[in-house]
Order: structure tokens, then C-alpha cells, then sequence
């Protein structure tokens, strides 16, 4: 029963009440390409790099949030910094971002946040690892300024946060965006990713362990049947499955590019 509420919520909050926005005029005329995004990976991984270095982390090394509500402030604040080509929606000034009730059942499927059209509300997983946070709660963002499809919500969670000065929603952000891209590149091209991960530094390497031991806790029957429900979900709707990284990643590469 809890399961089905859930999934209805998130099926009104994406599919049916706001309206659907798109990012067609900035998706690139090319399919993304392995080459390109091995490169932004290696730019991603710099600047994940760099800016780990200047978050705070816990007494066993990995990165943590010290302040939520300056994070929840600063993405109302980048939303209104959005070009005018991506959203002419006035942001809203409220902060509804909300962690959910439901955190518990969420933990073992897969799901990190989600918009509630009853509440108007963000809402995020807050026993997540802190790394998923900051990111989640600006794409969960996203979709109350009307982008209803995942993969561009992501890239308008990536224009809040990329350049933020919020060092802990930028790391979150650039984080995400490295993963993404070796998630595109890893069927093509298994050794480069290896080398990537690899190249780490010590404190990504303590995030990584940690989000991986919170995915294997978790893991089971949930988490395979809103994996299965949510691509049946997105595919019917005309979007990619939950993990298809090529839409998002040819949004970026034409950002990238110009």
C-alpha cells in the first residue's frame, strides 16, 4: 500500500499536474560522444578533486553537510539565475524543501527524492548519503519550475549547482556529473572508467565506499521493483530509463561546448 502511494505520487507530481517544459533548443544536433565525455570526465574529476578538498567531512573521512537550510537557500536563490533560454518561470521564494516521511521504504528502492504536487513540496531522502543531497534537492527543484522529464531536471539541478558558491552544493554537483559520465562511458570503454576511479583522490575514495556499503544495505526486492516500474514509467512517457545517462550527457556536452 505505502509502495503505491509512492509511485502515484511521483507519477502525478511528473507526469500530470505541473506543466511539461522542455530543453529541446539546447540539446545538440550529434549523439554525445565516448571521446567528448571521456574528456569532461577528466574535467569533472579535477574539480571534484579540488573542491572535495574544501568541504567538511566526519571523524571517518567522508564528506558531510554542515548546513542544509544555506544549500536549500542558495538553489532558490541559482533558479533565479537560470537563463532565460532554459526557464522563464519566476522561482519561487518559499523554501519547501522537505525530507519525506517515507525515507525508511525509500532507502530500499532506489528513489532519492521526489516532487509532491499535493504540497508543492521537494522532497528528499535525508538518510541518503550526504553526497546525494545538495544534487537531488536541486533536481527535485526542477520539477516544481515544470521540467517533468528526469534527465532534464538533472541538467537544470547542473546549472544551480555547478557554479555555486555553496562549496557542499557544488561538490554534490560535480560529483554527480562525474558519475554520470563514466556511467555513459563504462559499456564502451571499461579500462578508461577503472583508470578514473582509480584517480580518485584518498577523500572521493571515502565517499565512493560509503555511498557503495548504502547501496548494498539496501538493496532487494524494492529496489528491483521501482527500478523496473520507474523505466516502464519514463519509457511510456516518451523519456529514457532511470538509467540512461546519453540525454542528460548530451545536454551537458552542448552546454560544454559552447
Amino acid at each position: 500500500m505505502l509502495i503505491s502511494f509512492i509511485s502515484a505520487i511521483r507519477y502525478f507530481g511528473e507526469c500530470c499536474i505541473f506543466r511539461r517544459r522542455s530543453l529541446k533548443n539546447c540539446r545538440a544536433r550529434k549523439k554525445p560522444t565516448v571521446e567528448k565525455a571521456k574528456i569532461l570526465a577528466l574535467k569533472y574529476l579535477a574539480k571534484c578533486k579540488e573542491t572535495r578538498k574544501l568541504v567538511a567531512e566526519d571523524k571517518n573521512g567522508v564528506f558531510i553537510i554542515t548546513d542544509l537550510e544555506t544549500i536549500q537557500k542558495e538553489i532558490l536563490s541559482q533558479q533565479a539565475k537560470l537563463p532565460k533560454n532554459i526557464s522563464d518561470k519566476k522561482a519561487p521564494e518559499i523554501n519547501s524543501f522537505k525530507p519525506s516521511v517515507f525515507k525508511n521504504v525509500m532507502n530500499f528502492t532506489g528513489i532519492l527524492g521526489y516532487y509532491n504536487p499535493f504540497t508543492a513540496e521537494a522532497q528528499f531522502n535525508s538518510q541518503l548519503p550526504n553526497t546525494y543531497i545538495p544534487f537531488t534537492s536541486a533536481h527535485e527543484s526542477s520539477h516544481q519550475l515544470g521540467f517533468a522529464r528526469e534527465q532534464e531536471a538533472n541538467f537544470v539541478g547542473y546549472l544551480i549547482g555547478i557554479d555555486s558558491k555553496n562549496l557542499e552544493l557544488r561538490y554534490s554537483t560535480e560529483y554527480f556529473t562525474l558519475k554520470s559520465l563514466l556511467n555513459f562511458i563504462v559499456n564502451e570503454d571499461q579500462e578508461f572508467v577503472k583508470s578514473v576511479l582509480k584517480n580518485y583522490s584518498p577523500e572521493m575514495k571515502k565517499d565512493r565506499a560509503y555511498e557503495k556499503a548504502f547501496i548494498l544495505k539496501h538493496q532487494g526486492l524494492l529496489d528491483e521493483f521501482f527500478g523496473f516500474t520507474n523505466n516502464l514509467f519514463l519509457k511510456s512517457n516518451q523519456q529514457e530509463g532511470a538509467i540512461t545517462y546519453s540525454y542528460f550527457i548530451d545536454l551537458l556536452l552542448n552546454y560544454e561546448k559552447g
